[in-house]
């Protein structure tokens, strides 16, 4: 019951703020040019943006076989169809526990401990994460990004290098760190302590070394791999709205537009992003002199891109690996309890 009421709080601030940005997206748009914008897009630029979307899905399975290498050697099929179907259930579940579904059908599918494929996740979100200030950084050169951008930039660097280090301090297992952790959880009431001990420890032991060394120069070179696919998604679909043409937008819009959107899915919001993907996707474009109504058309174009396909694909693979996908958020307080109790 604890755990269903976590995920409604989650689920109502989420919501909140997605309402939020939705209002803040459609009260300046000039519904005839929004509108206008949706009739004259050429929809077959979207099969390439597609192909990349899915292309880095599949190159983020095999960067994830690597983070998994020290567990157990694993097809790159498995993955990519567990992913999937997390992704797919991240559509319509709340606080990324498409995440903890993810982890689940892995687990059940080759028999491994979900808490330690969840680790490997945990350790996939920080390399994105440092990644993402890493895009940051480049696109300094080519845009003078806005004091809040910069400011966000700054605060996701923090927090990712805070939980870094506390992990690699935990990690060790030294006698400070036994202690700290001691002292952290006498806040906690003794089952709820005992709770976060057992997920925490379970967490820290699916942390695992790569094999080799040159695993590491693999992972950042197919990170690197997977960040292109996402912004050829956006160069594909500004050319599906002309936008490089009418707007005289330079190559590094997509970039920005990349860098920006990705906020929006740190960010708290509703299922699917919804609300501050639009909004945030349409302040990028303003500042490229891209009007309200045909930024918000674009939106919410590139949006469906990123969330119908993989959906679509997502309750194929789900209803071949025997799961009932339209089910899953009932489940997902299930396989959350399940998570801090292995």
């Amino acid at each position: 019951m604890e755990t269903v009421r976590k995920n409604r709080i989650r689920f109502g601030v989420g919501v909140f703020i997605s309402v939020l940005c939705l209002y803040l997206a459609f009260r300046s748009v000039d519904f005839g040019k929004m509108g206008q914008a949706f009739r004259a897009a050429n929809y077959w630029d979207l099969i390439p943006a597609i192909a990349a979307l899915f292309f880095s899905h599949l190159v983020r399975s095999v960067r994830w076989r690597y983070l998994l290498d020290p567990l157990r050697r694993l097809d790159t099929s498995s993955l990519f169809s567990s992913l999937i179907i997390g992704y797919a259930g991240n559509t319509f579940m709340p606080a990324h526990l498409g995440e903890l579904v993810r982890a689940y059908v892995l687990s059940r599918k080759r028999q491994l401990a979900m808490s330690a494929v969840f680790a490997t996740i945990v350790v996939e979100r920080i390399t994105d994460l440092f990644s993402l200030v890493g895009l940051m950084l480049l696109s300094l050169l080519f845009y003078p990004f806005p004091a809040w951008v910069i400011q966000s930039g700054c605060i996701i660097f923090v927090v990712t290098t805070g939980i870094l280090l506390l992990l690699i301090f935990l990690k060790k297992g030294s006698s400070t760190a036994i202690r700290f952790t001691g002292f952290a959880l006498k806040v906690l009431p003794d089952r709820t302590a005992r709770k976060v001990r057992s997920a925490l420890d379970n967490l820290l032991a699916g942390i695992l070394p790569l094999k080799h060394w040159h695993d590491y120069f693999t992972i950042a070179c197919l990170s690197i791999v997977i960040w292109v696919c996402y912004g050829l998604v956006f160069y594909f679909c500004l050319q599906a709205f002309d936008f490089v043409e009418i707007y005289r937008l330079a190559w590094s819009a997509s970039l920005i537009l990349l860098v920006i959107t990705t906020i929006a899915v740190v960010v708290p919001s509703s299922p699917g992003y919804v609300g501050t993907y639009h909004y945030l996707c349409q302040i990028t474009l303003a500042m490229f002199g891209v009007p309200a109504g045909p930024a918000l058309s674009f939106a919410t174009v590139v949006h469906g891109v990123n969330i119908f396909p993989v959906f679509a694909v997502g309750l194929f693979l789900a209803h071949h690996e025997g799961m009932a996908i339209t089910k899953m958020s009932q489940a997902g307080a299930q396989i959350e309890g399940r998570a801090s109790q292995e």
